[in-house]
């Protein structure tokens, strides 16, 4: 066993080459964020998604023209417990999974359809423990291997209107804790993300909303984080990557069962 004295304080988050990383919905957002820092890491990536061919291509070139790892994209519906067996059934091994796919609803729980509340279970929730049930053998047989659920900071807290996403992205951090009993002591960790609110194409269109009523950018965006990040910055995606890293470097060893909140400060009110 390495000590962590006997690795450099720049390297810490890096050293992954020859590991490969399967982070679900990371065409876009935050799992693209964190693929990239994987992959700046030397991990090769499997992205995946459910978006179109050309999509995906763009998505893979991004992150190929600035590392040299092997890089591919996979679409999957993670509502199907077929379709996710199908994929993972295509992968040499999976030494790193991110569980970061997300379906999200909005509504009051009268108003929510059983079509809305199912799809939200199975995405969110579902997914990531056939995901995990399927490749956590071959990480067993490794001796090696990182599980990173990324939950939210409505895992942690609980908010109106979005009751299938509140469910499930709560149900991830129990998934984590049981997940990361099972295999501590074997060179395996399952640690959950919090993060909080990200800028994401749909906010960008309400701050552009709320600037064109005579309002600066600046004014906007504090009034969108009014109530949440204390910070009244947006989480960066970056960031977020670079927690994975981290977990996913000698200095995360130890660190399993977690639920870190990456939110500015927004749990903590």
């Amino acid at each position: 066993m390495v000590s962590l004295t006997e690795i450099a304080p720049e390297t810490l988050g890096l050293g992954l080459r020859g590991r490969t990383a399967l982070v679900t919905g990371s065409t876009g957002g935050i799992g693209h964020a964190v693929a990239a820092r994987l992959a700046a890491a030397g991990c090769d990536i499997v992205l995946h998604g459910l978006a179109t061919e050309a999509e995906g291509a763009a998505a893979v070139a991004e992150i190929d023209r600035r590392h040299a790892v092997s890089i591919r994209y996979h679409h999957a519906d993670l509502a199907s417990p077929a379709a996710i067996e199908a994929m993972v059934s295509t992968l040499d091994s999976v030494d790193i999974l991110v569980n970061n796919a997300a379906s999200r609803h909005f509504g009051p729980v009268e108003q929510t359809s059983t079509a809305d509340w199912e799809a939200d279970l199975a995405v969110n929730l579902s997914a990531a423990f056939h995901l995990i049930r399927l490749t956590l053998p071959g990480m067993r047989e490794r001796g090696w291997g990182r599980i990173i659920n990324m939950s939210s900071i409505f895992g942690l807290i609980g908010a109106a209107g979005r009751v299938g996403y509140v469910t499930t992205k709560t149900a991830l951090i129990g998934l984590t804790r049981a997940v990361a009993l099972e295999t501590a002591g074997g060179g395996i960790t399952c640690n959950a993300l919090c993060p909080g609110t990200t800028m994401t194409p749909n906010i960008e269109a309400r701050i552009r909303a709320a600037m064109g009523g005579g309002g600066g950018r600046a004014e906007a965006e504090a009034g969108f984080l009014a109530g949440k990040q204390p910070t009244g910055r947006f989480v960066d995606p970056a960031a977020v990557g670079a927690a994975v890293a981290f977990l996913c470097s000698p200095a995360g060893g130890d660190i399993t069962g977690v639920a870190l909140p990456i939110d500015g400060g927004w749990s903590a009110t």
